[in-house]
């Protein structure tokens, strides 16, 4: 017994769990995201979202770049083509090819023609250099298996003076509605995800509550 637990310790310092675990359960097969991506999708959620506010919150203009990462079903895409107008650039970045299809799919329905399309990893959201003025990770965060690596990934993807912002749930009972669901799916609460993105070339240059109680805004500026 005692040597099958020093076993169990061993394995545990090589092979480390995963912290967004719990948050990536769900979409760890085809089927579980092909059912994830109808709530995902509902026509509803952009109003949920507060999609047009957090837009309106990026402060951008037209012929600027900004990057969706982890763009799901594509529902923030409107909002930010609009915003960059046709001389500007949206990237719609996953790591899933059957959601980066999806949301090809619903851009093209959409008419959005300033759009590209970027396949990335867990470890690297594999955007141009230099491509972007923002950043926007909308309930995303919480689900980096390498905050570090993904963080290195979209420093270089930043332009100098470029932004990061997460939006994302607090760890708090309640915050995705009753019960102790954020504090078994959210990976940190918003004073820890300010430490760690601070802790990988950024520094924190604004900050609100996107939904009181529920939801934050964060918007992070590349160290010089």
């Amino acid at each position: 017994m005692l040597r099958a637990a020093r076993l169990l310790l061993l394995i545990s310092a090589f092979f480390p769990a995963l912290p967004a675990q719990n948050a990536n359960r769900d979409y760890s097969t085809p089927e579980k995201r092909a059912a994830q991506a109808v709530w995902l999708s509902d026509p509803g959620r952009p109003a949920r979202l507060r999609a047009q506010a957090i837009a309106s919150s990026l402060h951008l203009k037209p012929g600027m770049s900004v990057a969706d990462i982890g763009a799901g079903a594509g529902i923030m895409l409107p909002y930010l083509s609009k915003a960059v107008g046709a001389s500007g650039r949206v990237y719609a970045e996953e790591i899933f090819d059957d959601y980066l299809a999806r949301t090809k799919a619903y851009a093209q329905k959409q008419g959005l023609n300033n759009v590209a399309f970027v396949l990335g990893t867990e470890h690297d959201p594999r955007l141009p250099a230099a491509c972007c003025d923002v950043a926007i990770a909308v309930h995303v965060y919480h689900h980096f298996n390498y905050p570090a690596d993904m963080l290195a990934g979209l420093r270089r993807a930043l332009k100098p003076g470029g932004r990061f912002v997460v939006v994302d749930y607090y760890r708090r009972r309640g915050a995705m509605g009753p019960g102790d669901m954020a504090l078994e799916h959210i990976r940190l609460d918003f004073d820890d995800v300010v430490k760690e993105v601070e802790g990988n070339g950024f520094h924190l240059v604004e900050s609100h509550e996107h939904i009181p109680g529920q939801q934050y805004a964060a918007t992070f500026a590349l160290n010089p």
